[in-house]
């Protein structure tokens, strides 16, 4: 299989925009404005998010939501493979939809895994085991929503009967630290735009927009 990367796409192949944040920076409605503003430009789009809904993602889930106990490395380990099947599963992977012309949106892709793991590991091996990825598919952008925690922790109380095993305040400072760490990381091999995710939704959505429409 040919490699797609953010510097050879061709033509008739489909953009890849992977929207990032931490929990409750509204990156879920910002994906559904932007599809929809897609389609009535008439442009083909497919959206999707990790953890998927693959037995991978399942078992995320369940750990996630505190149904399943195990270590933050083995958690590490099945996002690995949930986004590998994500990529390349034969019925709905990302790459084939690439190569037929559609554009993907996905809700989290590989920086959610170098912010979130790297709490609680080094972040070079998260980085070095999402390679795979990496190889496979960079995005042509990576949208990261910018959000304060205490707003995103209001946002999480307001829309949730229940926390998830990441969403704390504590916890989302330190995430969104680590984001930036990754992006200074790798700043010479990713597209990265930072939006202010504290204002409007409409803001945000105008604001994504402008940004992302020159790569259309």
């Amino acid at each position: 299989m040919d490699n797609i990367n953010k510097n050879n796409e061709s033509a008739d192949q489909g953009i890849f925009i992977a929207f990032e944040g931490i929990d409750g920076s509204g990156k879920s409605t910002q994906i559904t404005i932007l599809n929809e503003r897609m389609k009535e430009e008439g442009i083909h789009c497919y959206t999707t998010m990790e953890p998927t809904d693959s037995p991978f993602g399942s078992l995320i889930h369940q750990i996630m939501t505190g149904r399943i106990k195990t270590d933050n490395k083995v958690i590490a380990a099945l996002f690995v493979a949930d986004r590998l099947d994500h990529l390349l599963n034969d019925v709905d992977g990302i790459v084939n939809k690439i190569n037929e012309g559609t554009t993907v949106l996905t809700d989290r892709y590989y920086f959610s895994s170098y912010a979130y793991h790297s709490v609680d590991m080094p972040m070079e091996w998260v980085i070095q085991a999402n390679g795979q990825s990496s190889g496979i598919l960079r995005p042509t952008v990576t949208i990261f929503i910018d959000t304060d925690p205490d707003t995103a922790m209001e946002r999480i109380a307001k829309s949730r009967d229940h926390q998830e095993l990441f969403e704390k305040k504590s916890r989302l400072v330190k995430v969104r630290e680590k984001y930036f760490e990754a992006f200074e990381k790798l700043k010479g091999e990713e597209r990265v735009i930072v939006i202010d995710g504290n204002r409007s939704v409409q803001e945000i959505a105008d604001d994504i927009w402008e940004r992302v429409k020159g790569f259309l």
